[in-house]
């Protein structure tokens, strides 16, 4: 079984309501070995539908009630100090200047707008089709990772399909690859890895995000550097969904999985 839950959130993210210490004692019930706590930091979210600055991280607090964590159980779970970094292509100095402000385990880098907007809305959806959208998200990543490289792995690189009119019922590697082998191409030479994100799994899709096709290319590529985070908001997804993501990465050529500490990465068997 998988041991290390590399992307959750507690209350210190503003989409979720679930106490750090809640979350410590779910993985301890669990078995797991570590658990990774990667609150938002989205500089510059904007809108309409959120407060100013809602994904704006209050990341003093958060590492003082990590640290008094981390003390309080160890030797019971190992507790990483992550962050989940939204980039834009804009942002260049912003994003270099935040992930060097603090002594991160891990970060991961990841795209929840596009134009500036969040398509986890219905309404953006309205006067556009889920391929157009979707190309247009690929391509935007491609550029927001020309600005940003200062990250471990590249989070939910498909989660655009969670959102669309008809998700991923239309969707595939093989339709959006021009746009996608680029990213892969670049996240390999530059020696960033991927995350498996099992959130997929609640929001109704068919695989995993990314797909199994997108990980198996990333593996043709040379890539070896995959963690798996379950997105959990609240108790009752961490870990969720990490007997499936392990029979996908063996399906896909890997037989390690990857966790985090002080930046560098661990390997740890698969099966």
């Amino acid at each position: 079984m998988i041991k290390y839950d590399s992307h959750m959130h507690s209350y210190h993210s503003f989409d979720s309501k679930e106490p750090m210490e809640n979350m410590v004692l779910k993985g301890i019930e669990l078995g797991l070995k570590g658990i990774c706590f990667t609150e938002h930091q989205d500089i510059d979210f904007n809108d309409p539908h959120e407060e100013p600055g809602a994904f704006s991280l209050n990341a003093d607090a958060y590492l003082y009630e990590l640290l008094m964590l981390r003390n309080k159980y160890e030797g019971k779970i190992n507790i990483s100090f992550g962050v989940e970094m939204g980039f834009q292509p804009h942002l260049r100095r912003e994003l270099a200047l935040y992930a060097k402000a603090y002594d991160f385990d891990f970060i991961i880098g990841s795209m929840h707008l596009l134009g500036g907007l969040d398509p986890a809305f219905p309404d953006y959806y309205d006067d556009k089709n889920d391929e157009d959208v979707y190309r247009a998200y690929f391509k935007e990543m491609q550029e927001g990772l020309k600005v940003f490289s200062n990250f471990d792995v590249l989070g939910h690189l498909d989660y655009i399909v969670r959102y669309g009119k008809t998700k991923d019922a239309n969707y595939s590697y093989d339709k959006y690859k021009d746009l996608i082998d680029p990213i892969l191409e670049k996240l390999v030479d530059n020696g960033k890895g991927i995350e498996v994100n099992t959130g997929a799994i609640r929001h109704g899709l068919k695989d995993l995000n990314p797909t199994k096709d997108i990980v198996k290319k990333y593996r043709e590529l040379g890539g070896e550097i995959i963690t798996v985070g379950s997105d959990a908001h609240n108790i009752n997804y961490l870990a969720s969904g990490f007997d499936v993501a392990e029979q996908f990465l063996l399906d896909c050529g890997f037989k390690y999985y990857t966790s985090f500490e002080k930046r560098v990465a661990e390997f740890h068997k698969l099966g």
